[in-house]
């Protein structure tokens, strides 16, 4: 769930009160115009297309290089847009960027000639199922929805879809949406989608400066300990190792706070309700790591319970 106002944005909104009215008066929407994304390539993998210059307009002016080229090349795997940008390959306005270089309106990004695989075409040109999603709240600037457990927010390794590209395929002029923030695959909650560039630098300011609050509810197998209510544990990912030695699934732990790779992580934990053998609690996150509330209650008390991870 998130909390919160989105104070100082020129549009003002009070997202607390607005999202807990949503909340009570529940209604859905359904979109249902599948449509098929353009990405830079060919259907013929072997043909590569010419050298391009894309020009940044207003609306994305402020973002990051690797997230502009991921929102544009659709299809192309991140991997081969970081190596582009790495090489010296893209070029801003003459010049080599690296891949947190901030864009600024009217820059010119200049793209290699760019190749997809036929199956990477395929992925990207699938057509997306349709999908009714619980709208929590809409407005010209955002839009809040229901997430439910088990549907990824966005595409990726091994998932073609996800909540923003249904959202973009299904809803008429969404092609520019973007996720204000994520929740993990397996997470339920309030997930915020940006409609116009600038929303999203408003909201994801809030959401960097802290002044907007992620709160979840998390169901423990287990009697949760009272005195544990501030979690502050660096967490480390790293792979397991398949039996044939190969690399495995990604994974959090928590380490010494002397450990050089581990990233700090703050869980504040209030109890909501107990019961006999469960305690459901309340979760807020100051800071944002993966799987970050998942393994810091695993490490100081009983596990959320169905997580067969931790």
């Amino acid at each position: 769930m998130v909390t919160g106002s989105v104070a100082g944005a020129p549009w003002g909104i009070d997202l607390t009160a607005a999202l807990w009215r949503a909340l009570i008066s529940l209604k859905s929407s359904t979109w249902n115009k599948p449509l098929v994304n353009n990405i830079i390539g060919t259907a013929d993998a072997s043909v590569s297309p010419q050298v391009q210059t894309l020009r940044v307009d207003e609306e994305s002016a402020g973002q990051r290089l690797d997230n502009f080229l991921i929102r544009h090349l659709k299809g192309v795997p991140k991997t081969h847009i970081y190596r582009i940008i790495r090489s010296g390959e893209v070029r801003v306005n003459k010049g080599r960027a690296s891949p947190d270089t901030r864009l600024a309106a009217d820059d010119a990004v200049r793209l290699p000639p760019v190749r997809v695989s036929a199956r990477a075409l395929d992925k990207a040109q699938a057509i997306v199922p349709e999908r009714d999603f619980a709208v929590m709240l809409e407005d010209a600037h955002l839009i809040a929805v229901n997430k439910p457990a088990g549907l990824a927010v966005h595409g990726g390794s091994g998932v073609s879809f996800g909540v923003i590209e249904q959202i973009r395929q299904s809803m008429p002029h969404a092609s520019e949406f973007e996720l204000v923030h994520r929740l993990d695959r397996e997470t339920s909650g309030i997930l915020l989608v940006a409609k116009k560039r600038s929303a999203l630098k408003h909201l994801q300011t809030q959401f960097r400066e802290r002044s907007t609050d992620k709160t979840y509810l998390a169901l423990v197998r287990g009697i949760w300990p009272q005195r544990q209510k501030v979690i502050d544990l660096p967490l480390q990912k790293f792979l397991l190792t398949n039996g044939d030695g190969s690399e495995g699934e990604r994974r959090v732990r928590v380490v010494a706070p002397s450990d050089p790779q581990g990233m700090r992580a703050i869980t504040l934990v209030k109890v909501a309700e107990r019961w006999d053998t469960c305690t459901l609690l309340e979760v807020t996150i100051k800071t944002g790591r993966t799987h970050q509330i998942r393994v810091h209650l695993a490490s100081q008390g009983p596990p959320i319970a169905g997580d067969d991870k931790y």
